[in-house]
């Protein structure tokens, strides 16, 4: 039986009964393979992910949704010698021009980009209430107010001159940059973290003296070893501080791409007298919620897994991260450490 129709579909049987074709389709559409149509699609979807939303351009090390931000704030004059202006105006400019999604992720961008404990070298200054290390989340943008950072200005210096390329924005009644100029290495320095299809990135921030020191050793030697060049970069400089435990996952990093470290709180031993002793926190691993922590602090001497803490208070202020760990006489020290490394 010929299983084929005009349309060149098949027609399947059931129980030894015909199906029927379906209708030809009416004039200027054709059937395609769904399967076909799907690869194509789902491609073109991914490129569209990695390329304009998810992962950074090595070149200014920004996002597409960063740099809208940081460039509709030049275009208005924001710049760290002029006034502050609404966060509200910033995001209403950037949506209105440049990015036509939601007006929380354009504002939760800006904040992170003013949070000291977030980029290790802040793009925008922000004047109002940005959040904290303890996890409070930023005011609402008709409170809050923004400028550029001076160091965010080197990025987009010398963007008049023709130095990079333009595109047309969203309805085409613009253009804007498709990467800005960046006069220091911005991806290496504050890093990034993105996931897309089918690939991901999680870049540490590193310190700009070390990054600098590092690129003119290799410009001046191309065939600069890593570990020579790990002379300059030793590793990772993280905004809140903290102790890479070894160097294993740093060299590997440099060498294959991939890599891991451990981040141990800085902390410091007070003699408190009578006998007694005191841990003092002093910086905590990227990304740790304080808040949490001393409430994980609290659970384990509740729960009684660690013995020998009388005392659990939180000291920070703008001076800078104090988090007091009170122990009893007589216990040893290291022992308590070494408890609250394992558990937190």
């Amino acid at each position: 039986m010929d299983t084929t129709n005009d349309g060149n579909i098949p027609v399947e049987e059931n129980g030894g009964i015909s199906v029927p074709p379906p209708p030809p389709p009416p004039s200027g559409i054709k059937y395609i393979n769904i399967e076909d149509d799907m690869k194509a699609s789902y491609i073109d979807y991914a490129m569209s992910v990695i390329v304009g939303r998810a992962l950074p351009n090595v070149r200014d090390g920004l996002k597409p949704v960063h740099r809208r931000v940081l460039y509709a704030m030049f275009d208005q004059n924001i710049t760290s010698k002029r006034p502050y202006v609404k966060s509200a105006r910033t995001v209403g400019e950037v949506l209105g021009k440049y990015h036509p999604h939601g007006d929380s992720a354009v504002y939760d961008t800006l904040v992170r980009m003013a949070q000291d404990f977030s980029l290790r070298y802040p793009l925008i200054q922000g004047h109002g209430n940005f959040g904290s290390v303890d996890g409070d989340e930023a005011a609402a943008m008709r409170y809050t107010e923004a400028r550029l950072h001076a160091l965010a200005e080197e990025l987009l210096k010398d963007l008049e001159m023709e130095t990079v390329e333009w595109m047309p924005n969203f309805d085409g009644s613009l253009n804007e940059p498709i990467v800005l100029p960046s006069k220091f290495p911005n991806l290496l320095v504050n890093g990034s973290s993105g996931i897309a299809v089918g690939m991901a990135t999680n870049m540490p921030s590193h310190n700009l003296v070390e990054i600098t020191n590092g690129i003119v050793q290799l410009i001046d030697n191309p065939e600069t070893t890593i570990d020579e060049l790990m002379i300059h970069i030793p590793g990772p400089d993280f905004p809140t501080g903290g102790i890479i435990m070894g160097t294993d996952g740093i060299e590997s990093a440099f060498k294959t791409g991939r890599g891991s470290v451990v981040v141990r709180s800085v902390v410091e031993i007070e003699d408190h007298g009578k006998g007694r002793d005191r841990i003092v926190v002093k910086e905590l691993p990227y990304q740790v919620n304080k808040a949490r922590l001393v409430k994980s602090i609290a659970d384990l001497i509740k729960d009684k897994k660690i013995d020998g803490i009388t005392d659990l208070r939180d000291e920070s202020s703008r001076e800078g991260m104090r988090v007091c760990i009170e122990l009893r006489k007589g216990v040893n020290t290291d022992v308590i450490l070494n408890q609250l490394y394992k558990h937190t």
